[in-house]
């Protein structure tokens, strides 16, 4: 029961603080709230911008490197294409030697 007691005290000293600590912001507050408000929605729109920006970065890049990566996937099976039909080509070329 005293954890029980000392837990909602320790919330009420919480909220209590919060609240001081919202009131002193506000006193000493260097700008107007609609100045805040201004700069604040600036802020918003900056990141905003940022993340769009990093968003298409990310995308271009993905693309790139799914496109580097369809070319590679195309050289090797060009190169195990190549490696089997010499492989054919060999064993052809060995089986009528021995038929031969």
């Amino acid at each position: 029961m005293s954890d029980e007691s000392n837990a909602g005290e320790k919330l009420l000293y919480f909220i209590i603080g919060g609240f001081v600590g919202a009131v002193i912001g506000m006193l000493f507050a260097p700008k107007s709230g609609e100045e805040t408000r201004a700069f604040l929605a600036s802020r918003a729109k900056e990141g905003t911008d940022y993340l769009a920006n990093q968003k298409q970065a990310m995308e271009e890049r993905a693309s790139a490197v799914i496109e580097q990566g369809k070319e590679l996937l195309n050289r090797q099976r060009e190169s195990i294409a190549a490696a089997i039909e010499a492989g054919k080509q060999a064993f052809k070329e060995e089986r009528s030697k021995t038929e031969g």
